[in-house]
C-alpha cells in the first residue's frame, strides 16, 4: 500500500478517536469541568477535517473503479488489528449516538446555543420550532448533551473514511502487483 493511503487512513482514524474522546468527556460530572465545549470552534475543528477526509476517501474509492464486493474483500485483506480497531471506532460512534438519542428522547430542551448574547435551546414539547431562553446554569447543564452528538458524528465519519481509504489502498496495491506480473 502506498504511503499516502496509510497516512490518509491513519489521520482519519486518529481524528475519529479524538472526536470520540471529546464525546466521552461530555459525560464527566461537574459544571466547570467542561470549559472546552462552550465555544463552537471546538466542534468545527473536529467536524470540518472529518468531513474533508471522508470526501477525499470517497474520491479515492471511486477512483479505483471497483465494485462493493471487491472493496469488501480488500478491507478483509487488511490486518486483523486494523479491522478490529476500525470496527471498534465505528461501533463506539454508533453507541454514543444511540445512547445520546435514547437519553435525550425524554428531554424537553435540546441544542443549547448562545444567540445574540442570550442562552437559548429548542423546546421539543411544542409543535413549532420554538427557541426558549435559558439561564446560564440551565445552558451549562444542557450543553454537554448537545455537544455529544456533534462529536460522535465526526467519529463515525473518520472511522468510515479510514476504512474506505485503506480498502482503496489495498485495491491499488493489488492492481500494482498484478500489473507487475
Amino acid at each position: 500500500m502506498r504511503w499516502s493511503f496509510t497516512l490518509h487512513g491513519g489521520a482519519a482514524a486518529v481524528l475519529s478517536a479524538a472526536a470520540l474522546a471529546l464525546a466521552g468527556l461530555t459525560w464527566l460530572p461537574g459544571r466547570g469541568a467542561l470549559p472546552l465545549f462552550e465555544p463552537a470552534w471546538s466542534m468545527a475543528v473536529v467536524i470540518i477535517p472529518a468531513f474533508l477526509l471522508f470526501l477525499a476517501a470517497l474520491v479515492r474509492q471511486f477512483a479505483t473503479g471497483a465494485d462493493r464486493s471487491a472493496q469488501w474483500q480488500a478491507f478483509r485483506c487488511l490486518p486483523g488489528r486494523v479491522q478490529a480497531g476500525l470496527g471498534l471506532l465505528a461501533v463506539t460512534s454508533v453507541a454514543v449516538m444511540v445512547i445520546g438519542a435514547v437519553a435525550g428522547a425524554g428531554e424537553r430542551l435540546q441544542d443549547a446555543e448562545v444567540r445574540e448574547g442570550r442562552y437559548v435551546a429548542y423546546d421539543t414539547s411544542v409543535t413549532t420550532d420554538r427557541a426558549v431562553e435559558l439561564t446560564q446554569d440551565e445552558y451549562l447543564a444542557l450543553l454537554p448533551s448537545s455537544r455529544r452528538m456533534m462529536f460522535a458524528v465526526p467519529g463515525l465519519l473518520g472511522a468510515a473514511a479510514a476504512a474506505i481509504v485503506l480498502a482503496a489502498g489495498e485495491l491499488r496495491r493489488a492492481d500494482d502487483a498484478s500489473a507487475a506480473r
